[in-house]
């Protein structure tokens, strides 16, 4: 329990025992069937939910993206249960998922494998958009607002994130145009091997495909990068 993790919005837990307290703690905050209203709360659970999807083969919990989360009182196997669940876009329907599975559990090779081939095809894209935001809209003291919490942040205090779609609903689209919602072809991947970092995509035409998507439907903003809050 003592290993940390990032989420993908910048969040930082220095420990899983903090994550768990503070998704607990989020949702103590919302009453049965109400919306999370609060916009770095969701901001929080939609990156959790990346997490979810790394840890599970099988049909993506993000689906067609998150219209929603909402805290839910259900009755399981004799049982009042509470927990967040998610309402997805379009005709995608809702469904719970278990922010103390996502907390906890290890995102599964392969599926971590291919979200970091995505992103290492536009690590360098995400760097040079961050600095010409810096540079377009920083004031002269070089900090500009963080665009949930509206407080001022530095070039080495934020990030550039993704707002909406989010990466992982990206990464998804990506593997279902592919045809590889379940699973990724053998020789599409770079082996782990000495001196490899990440993973990348072996086809240079495969990577261009997810920059192209990715430039095409990304949202990005800039965000603080955060411990988790003061509970």
């Amino acid at each position: 329990m003592a290993k940390g993790f990032e989420l993908s919005n910048g969040r930082i837990f220095e420990t899983q025992g903090k994550g768990l307290a503070y998704f607990s703690a989020m949702l103590a905050r919302y009453a049965d069937g109400e919306v999370v209203n609060d916009p770095v709360d969701h901001a929080d659970l939609v990156s959790l939910l990346e997490r979810y999807d790394q840890i599970f083969d099988g049909p993506s919990k993000i689906g067609s993206g998150v219209a929603r989360f909402e805290r839910r009182k259900t009755f399981v196997k004799g049982f009042w249960t509470f927990g967040f669940w998610v309402v997805r876009k379009g005709n995608d329907g809702d469904t719970d998922f278990s922010y103390k599975t996502a907390v906890t559990g290890r995102p599964k090779a392969g599926s971590q494998a291919f979200y970091d081939a995505c992103h290492n095809s536009v690590v360098e894209d995400l760097r040079a958009e961050k600095a010409r935001q810096f540079d377009r809209l920083a004031e002269a003291d070089g900090c500009l607002p963080c665009d949930i919490t509206g407080e001022m942040i530095t070039f080495k205090s934020g990030k550039l994130c993704h707002a909406f779609p989010s990466f992982g609903e990206l990464v998804g689209t990506f593997k279902k145009n592919k045809g590889w919602t379940s699973g990724i072809p053998e020789g599409v991947l770079t082996q782990s091997t000495d001196r490899q970092i990440s993973t990348e995509f072996i086809d240079k035409a495969i990577r261009e495909e997810f920059r192209v998507l990715h430039h095409l439907a990304a949202r990005l903003r800039i965000v603080q990068t955060l411990s988790r809050r003061e509970l």
